[in-house]
């Protein structure tokens, strides 16, 4: 696998300051870190293809139409076609090809993304380690004896920074309309979102495809189509979108829509990754650093940090929707259907979309990878302040929004789908 570094990071990064009130507000954190070392070898979803690819038992065929690797690549990496979501604004190192007739498109799953660039020189992706977070690849598109993915950190000159809590991460930006006169002081408008937005500031940049009644986004609009020079609020034709034929050529696409729901699921999993990511990294820096044991000012900052999980993890801040919301694929079905269910036939994975995103408010990333990846450590407190909150023994306000019967149906689906749970999760 050949391996692309960023110039003069290692320097910037040592001189990080790593203590911050919020978790944004952390700039880096560094890669090379004793404890951390993100440059050595990882397990991601596209490492293991790699191998595949490099031993003979992975092929990738060539598809015709411009798509290229792009359909077999996906089909490896178990996306679905369905998720597909189309940004405008010109965020990728591909910038010069994206524009509101030719959209980026990107593709994911609980671990992986792709994104695609219509007539571009290579397919990006993203793969989430479970110890190291987000990890950057891309392949050229030329079709070639021997397709290889390349390890692109110098993505990290975006996805390393404050919106990403200071780890190597992903994120999803919307370009906020500026008056001339702001956008003359201003070097950008795009600012992150993810389930705590207001569902008015969301999607600046992206096409939307679905219905959200009388509530308004900043989707469908090509005005705003560069975070440098962003336009002004258009409302006519943009809202309640349920086909995007007007706007380019969406035959050039694998799928024609841009889903609200797959839109809306993957705002909330970019933060649960990041903070994932975060937690685990300055845990592992924390034990270092204190020979086993985070003690102190160190180990009162994880909890905290665990805290702040917690709450991310159990939607206590999401933005309620004032309007039902409803996509326009297959995503909906399609992501339910991974599951897990336990005996009733219920899943963290089921949809709501009538007051919030998701039926039972607790995230389905508890049963990802990342979520193991984390040390023992922390996922032993995790687990103990959500069992405190869903048995009803944490009665502070912070979870008070969350019903009773939403707490004990969450308890009851964890304890029924998720593996190796504490002992005092599964006894009567």
């Amino acid at each position: 696998m050949r391996v692309a570094l960023v110039c003069g990071l290692a320097a910037l990064v040592a001189s990080a300051v790593l203590l911050a009130e919020r978790l944004e507000d952390t700039f880096y954190v560094p890669l090379d870190d004793p404890a951390i070392q993100y440059a050595g070898p990882v397990s991601d979803r596209v490492e293991r293809l790699e191998t595949q690819l490099e031993s003979g038992q992975a092929k990738l065929d060539y598809a015709p139409n411009g798509w290229g690797y792009l359909p077999a690549i996906l089909k490896r990496l178990d996306i679905n076609l369905d998720s597909q979501v189309l940004v405008f604004s010109r965020t990728s190192i591909q910038n010069e090809r994206i524009s509101p007739r030719t959209p980026r498109a990107i593709y994911f799953n609980d671990d992986t993304a792709v994104g695609f660039v219509q007539n571009g020189e290579v397919l990006e992706l993203s793969s989430i380690d479970p110890k190291q977070g987000a990890v950057f690849y891309s392949l050229d598109t030329e079709k070639s004896d021997r397709p290889e993915f390349a390890r692109r950190d110098d993505c990290l000159r975006c996805h390393q920074g404050a919106p990403t809590m200071g780890i190597p991460g992903i994120l999803v930006s919307s370009v906020h309309p500026v008056t001339d006169a702001e956008a003359r002081e201003s070097h950008g408008s795009a600012f992150i979102t993810d389930d705590r937005t207001s569902f008015d500031e969301r999607w600046g940049g992206w096409y939307v495809t679905g219905t959200h009644g009388s509530t308004v986004h900043l989707g469908n609009n090509p005005q705003l189509a560069d975070p440098l020079n962003p336009g002004h609020v258009v409302k006519e034709g943009t809202q309640n979108v349920t086909s995007l034929a007007g706007f380019f050529d969406t035959a050039r696409y694998l799928a024609p829509t841009s889903d609200i729901v797959a839109l809306m699921t993957l705002e909330h999993q970019t933060r649960m990754t990041n903070l994932m990511t975060r937690i685990g990294w300055d845990a592992r820096i924390a034990l270092h650093e204190g020979k086993g044991k985070p003690e102190g000012t160190a180990g009162d900052r994880l909890n905290t940090e665990i805290e702040e999980m917690v709450g991310y993890m159990l939607f206590v801040d999401e933005e309620p929707l004032k309007q039902p919301v409803a996509g326009v694929s297959t995503f909906t079905k399609s992501f339910t259907a991974r599951g897990p269910r336990d005996a009733k036939g219920r899943s963290l994975r089921d949809f709501d979309l009538q007051k919030r995103l998701f039926r039972y408010p607790l995230s389905y990333m508890i049963y990802s990878a990342a979520f193991d990846g984390m040390l023992e450590v922390v996922r032993e407190r995790v687990y103990q302040r959500l069992y405190d909150v869903l048995t009803g023994k944490d009665k502070s306000q912070t979870f008070a929004g969350i019903s009773p019967a939403d707490r004990q149906a969450i308890f009851e689906i964890v304890r029924a789908t998720k593996p190796k749970l504490p002992k005092y999760w599964t006894s009567p």
